[in-house]
């Protein structure tokens, strides 16, 4: 890892094309489009002397299903993110172990449940975990710490320090603090978060859990783990062998100054469904979950009203209609597509 490759002009060119697919009909994008070359050379004239600092994000709120907090950084900082990965994200993909799914290329929500299901035919038993927070519960000088054991290249380090110091308190309001064994009362300074919405917290987030993978496979030899994200499943023909996985995941969890929602993670047959990634998953069907199926009826019925009253094109309702088909297709749902479609009131 060099930090001048950071600022090649192939790579921001790179970085850019990446960050505008997609999204080249927004007003910030198009502004940065209209002047690519000069902006880009802005990018790496700042880069190049160190003088390059994060703009401020702009916040909202989104509610699928859940509500949280999106932070939205400013296209340029966008541009340096994926700048960045480009050129560290090799060097940390080469450490991450095979089945850890989120936000890597070749992997994904539903080669997550393929897998998942194979484990479910393999095993007997099934323990699933999820942190408490995650994203809002990262420890800055943790992360750090674990950042500086793959990137040597301390002017790397300084940007990645930058990029992730845009992120303290911004999700302080959904962090409830913990103790852990040594605080003292300035713990609760500690500067923590990390901004939902950006390229770098989602690859933050697998360096940061990364160290707990290894754990897994390299001292508790459990063969049957998978993560995505924040969600980790562990599987045993034994019951007392996951209990002790448990305990020993909520040490090492500990270690990053995180927490499991403890009360819901239990062993439990794998006959009786493995909820995950909003499927339930059994042996030989998955089913979707009933939750995902009252938020995707509501959002295709409340997508067709809003086609039948000009609000937006067919093409938009039809790519709703598509998305969510494609989703639950990985499901055995074809008796659920054809009732969810033939409620919608066609002309």
């Amino acid at each position: 890892m060099n930090f001048a490759d950071i600022f090649a002009w192939g790579n921001l060119l790179n970085a850019y094309r990446k960050a505008a697919l997609g999204k080249r009909g927004k007003r910030n994008v198009a502004r940065f489009e209209f002047q690519a070359a000069d902006r880009l050379l802005e990018i790496q004239s700042a880069l190049e002397a160190g003088t390059w600092a994060p703009g401020e994000y702009v916040h909202f709120a989104v509610h699928s299903p859940k509500t949280r907090l999106i932070s939205a950084a400013p296209f340029a900082d966008r541009v340096v993110h994926h700048a960045l990965c480009n050129v560290i994200g090799p060097g940390f993909e080469q450490k991450f172990i095979h089945d850890s799914y989120a936000n890597r290329a070749g992997k994904g929500t539903h080669r997550a449940v393929d897998r998942l299901q194979a484990f479910v035919r393999r095993y007997r038993y099934a323990l699933r975990l999820d942190v408490v927070r995650h994203f809002p519960s990262i420890d800055h000088a943790v992360l750090l710490d674990i950042l500086a054991q793959t990137i040597q290249d301390d002017r790397i380090l300084k940007l990645a320090a930058l990029i992730v110091a845009s992120g303290d308190r911004i999700l302080e309001q959904e962090y409830e603090m913990v103790w852990f064994p040594g605080d003292d009362l300035f713990a609760i300074c500690r500067p923590r978060g990390l901004p939902i919405g950006n390229l770098t917290s989602q690859f933050w987030s697998n360096c940061y859990l990364n160290p707990l993978d290894q754990f897994v496979k390299r001292e508790l030899r459990c063969a049957g783990y998978l993560r995505y994200v924040d969600d980790m499943a562990m599987f045993s023909d034994s019951k007392p062998q996951l209990w002790e996985w448990k305990a020993a995941m909520i040490e090492r969890l500990a270690r990053l100054r995180l927490t499991i929602h403890s009360e819901s993670a239990q062993a439990q047959p794998v006959n009786a469904g493995v909820p995950w990634l909003g499927f339930i998953v059994f042996p030989e069907h998955r089913r979707v979950k009933a939750r995902k199926v009252v938020y995707g009826s509501r959002r295709l019925h409340e997508r067709f009203d809003a086609w039948r009253e000009g609000r937006i094109s067919f093409g938009e309702f039809d790519a709703s209609v598509k998305g969510w088909i494609n989703h639950v297709r990985y499901a055995d749902s074809w008796g659920l597509r054809r009732h969810v479609l033939e409620q919608l009131s066609w002309p």
